[in-house]
């Protein structure tokens, strides 16, 4: 059975082009483009793994990540990846506060990306 991501991001293209990566590397790919839409995704399905833009509008991904580490069962202890375009120090130490597992900052390598979204989900390395 595939691992579940869901992937929030206030960018369409963004979103998309996270999408196909995901789904091309066997993933099932949900996507929201707010973050009250990544929260009910959340409350309706499990995932394995949360990929959180930092930048949306009416609530950031790093409200979102505290929401998700503030609740009460195991949907509060999925991995949680950040992706923004924010490269302040300041704004690692705000991810890590909430609570993401990793914080990474656009442009993504998108080879590192699945390298990294395997390594938190436990899978094996694709081999070249």
């Amino acid at each position: 059975m595939p691992h579940k991501i869901l992937v929030a991001d206030d960018d369409i293209l963004v979103l998309d082009a996270l999408r196909e990566l995901l789904v091309a590397d066997g993933y099932e790919v949900t996507t929201a483009t707010r973050g009250r839409e990544a929260l009910e995704a959340m409350e309706r399905q499990r995932f394995d793994l949360v990929v959180l833009d930092v930048v949306m509008p009416k609530m950031t991904g790093f409200e979102v990540c505290r929401q998700i580490r503030a609740w009460d069962d195991e949907r509060s202890r999925v991995k949680i990846v950040m992706l923004t375009a924010k490269t302040d120090p300041r704004d690692l130490e705000i991810g890590e506060e909430a609570g993401c597992d990793l914080y990474l900052t656009k442009p993504i390598d998108p080879g590192k990306l699945k390298e990294l979204i395997r390594g938190a989900l436990g899978d094996p390395p694709q081999k070249p």
